[in-house]
């Protein structure tokens, strides 16, 4: 899997517990998802993710 492909997804799963926690366990956990969003929104304005940093160092391929 690709870089880009493994951020999306990384992504998308973060969201989806995050809102899934937030509706079944305490709804603290939205705020995880609007970290996350508010990540998303800033690396398409400065390109730079953390995720896509730690991936890289994993070792996955562009």
């Amino acid at each position: 899997m690709k870089l880009n492909d493994m951020l999306r997804l990384i992504a998308g799963v973060f969201v989806l517990v995050a809102v899934i926690l937030g509706a079944t366990v305490h709804p603290y956990w939205n705020y995880f998802a609007v970290i996350v969003a508010a990540n998303l929104i800033q690396s398409a304005f400065t390109g730079w993710c953390p995720m896509m940093a730690l991936l890289r160092k994993l070792g996955v391929q562009e």
